[in-house]
């Protein structure tokens, strides 16, 4: 099982020196590449409080620091974005970091990119497959025969630059909806299953329907990858874990809470969420490791696992730690 972590490229709380804060995202993902970990994706988002908009542009000064990791765009918000110049970009990071470059492509759960880039957030679902499509088919061709309703059509047309894996790996984020989980196994794309609240054993119907329909597709069984997105955070003990990461997850929730009609985070609601059945995973290695590997259980089987760690308003340093929690302990007991 691959274990990495996924980073929206937050500020805390009262911080405003965004240059400062990249260049410690950069120092993170370096120094996770030092100490084991297998991945490191930045998410996409078009908001105040985090620095990911350009995420293409933080992997790529990512790569030239680095040397085993595998670096994601995770997710790109696929459905507010041009296919052409997401693969050119995902084609020159592929480049950079010869050969470590994959995507998560998603639609996003915040909506600020579709007015931003001229979408109607009604065409959300349309917007995607139509562009998923054009990726995937730049992906498989040098030249693109391609037309659509939302953008013009591409006639005979090399894209470049070639990336040097081939096929470059794009996975597909999905958050509850049947139909997504079911693409994913059409298309033959390896699945992200992004689960921030609830239990997690409740999606294996979910990750059931993308295994039917990847096997109903002709798809190689061997090649079917399934992806865990989940928050989370490891400390020595899952006190420590707790006291630094409560806080900013309930003042974060709390305040997309707000945005979404929903009611504050409570203590209470916390605790169910970090005990054995639910989403986040959180505590010490031993505690986190057989989080895990009971969640992958759950799932019928992952192949890769990703801690949404600085969603919580912690400390440069204790990110750190925490990283080296994860790859000198986490990722050794998971693998014995």
């Amino acid at each position: 099982m691959e274990i990495g972590i996924d980073s929206f490229a937050g500020l805390r709380e009262g911080e405003h020196d965004g240059a400062a804060a990249i260049n410690e995202l950069l120092e993170r993902i370096q120094f996770a590449d030092q100490v084991g970990l297998h991945t490191f994706g930045i998410g996409e988002h078009h908001r105040q409080e985090f620095l990911d908009s350009s995420p293409f542009n933080i992997l790529s000064a990512a790569a030239a620091k680095t040397d085993k990791i595998k670096l994601i765009s995770a997710v790109t918000v696929l459905s507010a974005s041009d296919p052409v110049r997401t693969f050119q970009s995902l084609s020159t990071l592929d480049l950079i970091s010869k050969g470590r470059a994959e995507m998560v492509a998603g639609r996003g759960s915040f909506s600020e990119a579709f007015p931003l880039f001229g979408f109607d957030f009604k065409d959300y679902d349309d917007l995607f497959i139509e562009k998923l499509d054009l990726l995937l088919q730049i992906r498989n061709n040098e030249f693109v025969n391609w037309s659509g309703k939302f953008r013009p059509a591409i006639n005979n047309l090399p894209i470049y630059p070639r990336p040097i894996q081939d096929p470059l790996p794009i996975w597909l984020g999905v958050g509850g909806t049947p139909q997504s989980f079911a693409r994913a196994g059409v298309l033959g794309l390896p699945l992200m299953v992004a689960i921030i609240g609830g239990n997690t054993h409740r999606f294996k119907p979910l990750v059931d329907i993308y295994r039917e329909a990847w096997m109903q597709a002709g798809h190689p069984p061997e090649k079917l990858q399934v992806g865990l997105h989940s928050l989370g955070f490891v400390g020595k003990t899952m006190e420590e874990a707790i006291d630094l990461y409560y806080e900013g997850y309930a003042k974060m929730f709390t305040k997309i809470g707000r945005e979404r009609g929903w009611g504050p985070v409570t203590r209470e609601q916390f605790d169910q969420l970090i005990g054995p059945l639910g989403a986040i995973v959180l505590g010490s290695p031993e505690q986190v490791a057989e989080k895990i590997l009971r969640h992958s259980e759950a799932l019928g089987g992952i192949t890769r696992f990703q801690f949404q760690m600085d969603i919580a308003d912690i400390t440069h340093q204790k990110l750190l730690n925490s990283i080296e929690l994860i790859g000198k302990e986490v990722i050794p007991l998971i693998n014995k």
